[in-house]
């Protein structure tokens, strides 16, 4: 069992920086792939980034250059730094973990509770 839990989401202005954590509570960590995914009001949860247990990233359109998704397995941390944020960031930010494979997950898949981030002036 991977337990996830999510912290550094709070109110920011546009344009601001803030830095999300995700600290999964297991000794496999190295082998996870890992994820943040996010879900605004009223929209269906959509995938931010990926890496991979080799550190391999890959962003949605709307944050590349902005967001940036990094890993330290020797801490077992998992982080999204959130660069020049926009309205259109205010979601609920979840974490999970699991085996990628292409655009998806196979197998079990494990998501943390999220954690807010409003973008508002």
């Amino acid at each position: 069992q991977v337990q996830l839990a999510e912290s550094g989401g709070g109110l920011v202005q546009p344009g601001e920086s803030l830095r999300l954590s995700c600290a999964p509570s297991t000794r496999i960590f190295s082998t996870l792939d890992m994820a943040w995914y996010r879900q605004g009001p009223g929209k269906q949860r959509e995938l931010v980034a990926t890496i991979n247990r080799g550190g391999t990233t890959n962003y949605r359109e709307s944050v590349k250059g902005r967001f940036t998704i990094s890993r330290e397995n020797a801490k077992n941390t998992l982080d999204l730094q959130m660069n020049n944020v926009k309205p259109e960031d205010t979601a609920v930010y979840y974490c999970a973990a699991g085996t990628l494979w292409g655009s998806g997950w196979v197998g079990q898949v494990y998501w943390g509770q999220g954690t807010q981030v409003t973008v508002s002036s």
